[in-house]
């Protein structure tokens, strides 16, 4: 029962239970997405959400499509691909939660664009994200980005 209760416990607190490590599919999903965005890769970076995707903006106090999103970003990787700007994205997280074919995955992440006159453009945002397995890919369903985080707190996530 203690161990049962503890198991539990620990869940809730983010650790692994039993020892079961992050799937590393996953490690290899967040730099598939930094790659997209660095490489202006609209194409790639749309194919890694899942088609039914919600975005949740806390900022914006929004819930909508992913497909309307990306309609929104879209004009930021091609002036990417077109070498205009350049980009980058970084994650790094608080919290991962995961079973083969699931995935929670909380954290902060960092993006800057910058345009041909040096000019920066960007946020480091708190997010989280809830991902689903289909088909030997992952796919995100939800993202939910949240409020602004602070230096302290990206170098705390580090």
């Amino acid at each position: 029962m203690i161990a049962f209760l503890l198991s539990i416990l620990l869940a809730f607190a983010g650790h692994p239970v039993d020892g079961i490590p992050v799937d590393p599919e996953l490690d290899s999903y967040w730099t598939e997405v930094s790659r997209t965005v660095a490489e202006g890769d609209f194409d790639g970076y749309a194919a890694l959400y899942h088609p039914d995707a919600v975005l949740v903006s806390t900022a914006g106090s929004a819930s909508y499509p992913i497909s309307q999103a990306l309609e929104g970003w879209k004009p930021g990787f091609v002036d990417t691909a077109e070498g205009r700007t350049t980009a980058n994205v970084e994650f790094r997280f608080t919290r991962r939660l995961s079973d083969a074919s699931t995935a929670h995955e909380t954290g902060i992440f960092r993006y800057i664009a910058t345009d041909a006159d040096g000019g920066q453009q960007g946020a480091t945002v708190h997010f989280t994200a809830l991902l689903v397995k289909k088909d030997g890919r992952w796919l995100m369903l939800m993202e939910h980005q949240k409020e602004l985080a602070t230096e302290e707190e990206w170098e705390a996530a580090g």
